[in-house]
């Protein structure tokens, strides 16, 4: 019998680690391989390049003024959802699965229709000269739109099983809210929260379909890296496409790698040896 049960693992392991070498695996190791086709030199020279330097900066710059919103929102939300019961809780927990369901093109579409020159506050922009969409503000709400469930999906699970009793035993001694918040809740929620913290910034440096909507694909000024990967590869800068694809790709494996190795900690944490 035990001889019997183990085929099925195997069959069931070695499929599992076939889909991961197809789907995962050579795609990645493809893209390193394309950029580094002609040596590390020209992939170099592709990355200096002024567009493609721009492209890098503005997509760090779009990931650092949207995660910060994001890890704001979805820890309050996260702290609303899990320990409190309120009318309205429903909603709430399906207006954060809401970017999951709806595609980014779609999402981007939305704020074109918001705040496009022919949107609905279009005109009132164009009296203020503000711009929004083919411009950083517009970048930005379409990156926080589509990667804000990552950091309350992470918490929400762990702070319901975690139930209220210490937020309750902390009230019962006279602790505020924010005492109770900031000594009780998050020690226990830190690394989930730095996990999906992680999480939201490999999301927002990799986002195409939101933010090629609402960017404008001016060169140097509103493409970000994915963006300029699509710029690159129609042109057929094949080796300077695969070279920034490279680097982003790199830049999610180091974040993801983080993402493990906090997991890991902070299993270790709640389950010291």
């Amino acid at each position: 019998m035990r001889n019997e049960s183990r085929w099925p693992r195997r069959v069931v392991l070695g499929v599992a680690l076939l889909l991961a070498v197809v789907l995962l695996l050579l795609p990645l190791v493809t893209v390193f391989a394309e950029a580094l086709r002609r040596g590390l030199a020209p992939a170099l020279e592709a990355i200096a390049e002024p567009d493609t330097q721009a492209a890098i900066r503005l997509t760090l710059l779009v990931a650092a003024l949207s995660v910060p919103v994001n890890t704001l929102g979805g820890l309050a939300a996260a702290w609303c959802i899990a320990k409190f019961t309120f009318p309205g809780r429903g909603l709430l927990l399906a207006l954060i699965e809401l970017p999951f369901s709806v595609s980014p093109v779609i999402s981007g579409l939305v704020w074109v229709l918001l705040f496009g020159a022919q949107g609905w506050f279009g005109p009132w922009l164009q009296a203020h000269d503000l711009q929004i969409i083919f411009a950083l503000p517009g970048l930005v709400l379409a990156t926080i739109f589509v990667t804000f469930p990552f950091v309350a999906r992470t918490l929400v699970p762990l702070m319901q099983e975690q139930g209220r009793t210490a937020e309750e035993a902390a009230a019962t001694l006279g602790a505020t809210g924010f005492q109770t918040f900031f000594r009780v809740t998050l020690p226990e929620i830190r690394w989930a929260l730095l996990s999906g913290v992680l999480l939201c910034n490999a999301r927002a440096m990799g986002e195409f379909g939101a933010v090629s909507v609402v960017s404008g694909h001016i060169r140097g000024e509103t493409n970000t890296m994915p963006l300029q990967v699509e710029i690159l590869y129609n042109e057929y800068q094949f080796v300077a496409a695969f070279a920034v694809a490279a680097l982003l790709t790199l830049l999610a494996l180091v974040t993801l790698g983080a993402k493990a190795l906090l997991e890991r900690h902070g299993a270790t944490r709640a389950h010291p040896a």
